[in-house]
């Protein structure tokens, strides 16, 4: 979808970071080298110390723009799913029937993700890579529900909600519409995941079905 972003400003819970770091190059520059690092090395071994040194600049200078590595991640999660919800809307906002345009937001959670060459600093396929990896620790804290009521999550929800809404345009008397709406959205993840690292365990093994599976689900369910 080129040109997708050409009037589009992804905004992010200003709680999650000290200086917003869009609005200067030095805060671009971690968070796009952010992205790569912790795809390299993994969130456990991220430090703000080793960040410095790839981008050649003092620890201090990132925390500046970001308290702790906990925000940092959940900022990255955040405009990724910013950027799905904006897809959803984008590719579904003209379609009339139910379930043509609920088969499309399933298709938009679901696809193998690729780079947006309008988004410079951000690789949309790094960082969806992240996403499925380390994903989960951004909610699986002793402090989630305070950072939920924080608003931390809401763009997460949004794109939930959006599906649920497509499920109960197709079936407004299906009880589950919750349940498989954020199972969709996790399970994706989660799919993906096991195919990663434990390939025996998933049908993804050895295709790309994921959409598939799940379009297979809701004309089953629905």
């Amino acid at each position: 979808m080129q040109n997708l972003f050409n009037n589009f400003k992804i905004t992010i819970n200003n709680k999650l970071y000290v200086k917003d770091p869009e609005t200067s190059d030095l805060g671009k520059k971690i968070v796009q080298n952010s992205i790569i690092l912790i795809d390299e090395i993994g969130f456990e071994a991220f430090t703000f110390k080793k960040l410095g040194e790839k981008i050649q600049s003092n620890e201090s200078s990132i925390y500046r723009y970001f308290e702790n590595k906990h925000k940092l991640l959940i900022y990255l999660s955040s405009w990724y799913w910013s950027w799905i919800e904006y897809n959803l809307v984008f590719s579904t906002n003209n379609i009339s029937t139910p379930l043509e345009k609920l088969a499309v937001g399933i298709r938009i959670v679901t696809q193998k993700i690729e780079d947006d060459k309008n988004t410079a600093h951000i690789d949309e396929s790094i960082l969806n890579k992240i996403i499925i990896s380390e994903f989960t620790k951004t909610l699986l804290t002793k402090e989630v529900d305070e950072e939920n009521k924080e608003g931390f999550f809401l763009v997460y929800k949004r794109v939930i909600y959006r599906i649920i809404e497509m499920i109960e345009e197709v079936n407004p008397k299906y009880p589950y519409a919750k349940s498989l709406a954020s199972s969709i959205v996790e399970g994706t993840l989660h799919q993906n995941y096991l195919k990663a690292h434990f390939k025996t365990i998933t049908s993804l093994s050895e295709k790309d079905c994921i959409t598939e599976f799940y379009l297979d689900i809701i004309k089953k369910v629905l």
